[in-house]
């Protein structure tokens, strides 16, 4: 690491749902940062509430801002445009690419316009039926950690979800269920900028899928590096993650979710713009096998921030 030290202001919580994640993923970047050295400010921000941006850019003119939000607003633009606002160079996505990956629909149609593989899906205004016919995935257009996520195996199934979901949501994304491995590739920019993808982790969950409660709450997940594929499987899920992550013009850091079917064919579930930074949380699990430690992770993002300026 440098000796350069940076003051860097780590914002976390914010309105979302994902708040209380988000509030852990924050403790774990604002301790990492001070280990590798960093003079570190924590706070919250909220769509009307700016107080500690605007206090912190005031006394920290050449800061950066380390915002680490999940969920629709603070992940989704919202908070990006404010920091945007702020002149201060910030970790993650700019607004117009925060807004696209957390829109489902939207990054499906830019994927496939670049020719990556996705599952077949429809998004379906709640006051009619779905089309696709089961297995199916249901789940929110725009919200993450697996929140509302329903799978429906069957047309019984699908007619419980669909009646409970539609109480919460005007309109809902009905996708494909692709059976096969659940994999995850973190990736990173280096320090010239090249997005490189980190090694893949294949999810095992305890629980009949990877819900909230395995992502965040249990420790009988299974995290596997060793996927039982051969080298040019392990490096084709790279080059498909890093092809995902320029063609949403994703910045600094991302994970993009994947299914690899039992042909071994990939198909991206969606790409997390701010992966989480929990005890649990993947990225820096890929992080740490391949070699750099949490503190090391987070002292590289706020210097990539800085050189954007």
């Amino acid at each position: 690491m440098s000796s350069n030290v940076l003051d860097v202001l780590v914002l976390c919580g914010g309105p979302d749902r994902e708040r209380p994640v988000s509030l852990q993923s924050g403790a774990q970047v604002a301790t990492a940062l001070r280990e590798a050295g960093h003079r570190v400010t924590g706070g919250d921000l909220a769509p009307d509430d700016t107080a500690v941006l605007d206090t912190f850019a005031a006394a920290h003119p050449r800061g950066v801002v380390f915002p680490v939000f999940h969920g629709r607003w603070g992940e989704g633009g919202g908070a990006q445009t404010l920091l945007e606002e702020s002149g201060l160079p910030y970790v993650g996505c700019r607004p117009g690419a925060a807004a696209l990956c957390m829109d489902k629909t939207r990054t499906k149609l830019t994927l496939r316009d670049a020719g990556l593989p996705t599952p077949d899906y429809e998004l379906v205004d709640t006051a009619f039926a779905p089309r696709l016919d089961p297995p199916v995935v249901i789940k929110p257009n725009d919200d993450g950690s697996s929140i509302d996520l329903r799978i429906c195996p069957d047309a019984e199934s699908l007619a419980d979800a669909w009646a409970h979901l539609a109480q919460h949501h005007d309109w809902l994304l009905v996708e494909r269920l692709v059976s096969g491995r659940e994999v995850t590739v973190g990736v990173v920019e280096d320090a010239a900028g090249t997005p490189v993808a980190l090694p893949p982790i294949q999810i095992v969950p305890a629980t009949d899928f990877y819900d909230y409660a395995a992502k965040y709450e249990r420790d009988d997940t299974q995290y596997r590096f060793d996927l039982g594929l051969d080298d040019d499987a392990v490096a084709g899920l790279q080059r498909t993650a890093v092809e995902a992550f320029t063609a949403l013009n994703v910045r600094h850091l991302g994970r993009v979710d994947l299914f690899v079917d039992d042909a071994g064919q990939p198909w991206i579930i969606e790409v997390n713009t701010m992966p989480g930074f929990t005890t649990h949380s993947l990225l820096p699990m890929a992080s740490a096998h391949a070699g750099r430690e949490l503190p090391g992770l987070v002292d590289h993002l706020v210097r990539r921030a800085r050189a954007d300026v």
